[in-house]
């Protein structure tokens, strides 16, 4: 599943879209009725986590990827997309595997921007009361809270829990104030180290964890196991990494 920052990869190559009309479109499910998308015009690209939104005047068209979604940009694949855009400058954009959705309702009213990982506008403070209002939560479940980490995937989190040290199955509320602190900066930081090295193609050469069998620290063997209630898979050393009851 492609994560928050492999969506803001897509909106900025996609900015060539903005101010363009589209002339044809197509969606070989009945998700929308393409129909509508037809000599309108996009008015903005934006991204909210794992959520790709494509802005007209009245409407705004929501592209989850899911598991295995793709794209392609200006070019397309001989399977039919699930949704094809075809722009007046003769550009097109091509969506795969992918969930549509057509959203009339002002983004504002739907969106908390704020909880968004690689927004300006994400608040730390806000994360911490939302986190302490679910004390049951375990650690892994909450960085894959959209709610609360809006664009953490399954790689970010298991990079963020090993970097600090901290076991996925920890309880959110047994966490020290410093972890807490930790948690919400390197879930930052490292969504940010992941833009970079994604767009360089270093990204999987500097896992530390994730899809990982040694543990880089302590030279043993990883636990591999699905945890918390998305059953995702999770890595993690059992040396290193403690586990907060």
């Amino acid at each position: 599943m492609p994560e928050g920052p492999i969506i803001v990869i897509l909106k900025e190559a996609a900015m060539q879209f903005k101010g363009q009309k589209i002339v044809a479109a197509s969606c070989n499910n009945r998700a929308i009725d393409a129909a509508l998308l037809v000599n309108q015009t996009v008015t903005d690209i934006k991204s909210w986590g794992k959520h790709f939104l494509i802005c007209f005047p009245n409407l705004t068209v929501r592209v989850h990827m899911m598991m295995f979604g793709s794209y392609r940009i200006n070019s397309h694949t001989e399977k039919p997309a699930r949704l094809h855009l075809q722009f007046e400058n003769g550009g097109e954009l091509n969506f795969y595997a992918s969930q549509l959705k057509l959203i009339d309702e002002p983004l504002d009213e739907i969106y908390d921007w704020s909880a968004d990982v690689m927004s300006t506008n994400w608040d730390a403070k806000n994360a911490v009361k939302k986190m302490k209002a679910l004390p049951h939560l375990l650690v892994c479940d909450a960085l894959m809270d959209q709610n609360l980490f809006a664009g953490v995937g399954n790689i970010i989190k298991n990079e963020v829990l090993f970097r600090i040290r901290v076991h996925p199955e920890s309880l959110v509320s047994a966490l020290p104030v410093k972890k807490v602190k930790e948690l919400i900066a390197e879930s930052i930081n490292y969504s940010f180290e992941f833009l970079e090295q994604k767009k360089t193609g270093k990204l999987k050469k500097n896992w530390k964890a994730y899809d990982k069998k040694i543990c880089p620290r302590d030279e043993v063997p990883f636990i591999k196991r699905d945890t918390g209630r998305s059953h995702r898979t999770s890595y993690y050393c059992e040396m290193c990494m403690r586990k907060f009851e």
